[in-house]
């Protein structure tokens, strides 16, 4: 399934046992390829049929400072208010690697290509995408 991508095994693996952790009024856990009713109730209550949960942090998995990371963060808050997208803060965990978690944002109404266009921009190796199923997906970029 992902044999063509840039990106190693082990980090892609990494992102498929990642729980994507949403917070907000209506916390949410995320995990690839589990549908989630918490996230279909988001959805709904927003009047959306999409979201994607996306970062700006440690581009293309390369480890940055707390610092260049929140910087990172409100760059792409400050893009999404542009664009008018709504978005929740979330963080990005890995269950029991040493990978510290990531800030991110659960992005509302976001089209795949908008989300995949963000996270390019970003210098992310890939976003989570979830549709109208509430199932998220990995988006691999490279």
């Amino acid at each position: 399934m992902f044999s063509e991508s840039q990106i190693p095994r082990a980090t892609i693996q990494a992102y498929l046992e990642t729980h994507y952790q949403v917070h907000g009024s209506t916390p949410a856990l995320l995990k690839i390829g589990e549908g989630n009713a918490t996230l279909a109730a988001i959805h709904r209550l927003n009047g959306v049929e999409s979201s994607a949960f996306v970062t700006a942090c440690n581009p293309f998995s390369e480890p940055l400072d707390d610092a260049a990371n929140a910087e990172r963060q409100e760059t792409l808050a400050l893009e999404l208010m542009r664009r008018g997208l709504t978005f929740i803060e979330g963080v990005g965990q890995h269950p029991s690697n040493d990978w510290t978690g990531e800030a991110s944002f659960l992005v509302l109404g976001v089209s795949v290509e908008e989300a995949k266009e963000l996270g390019v921009r970003f210098g992310q190796n890939a976003i989570v995408w979830a549709g109208g199923d509430a199932v998220p997906r990995l988006m691999l970029l490279r």
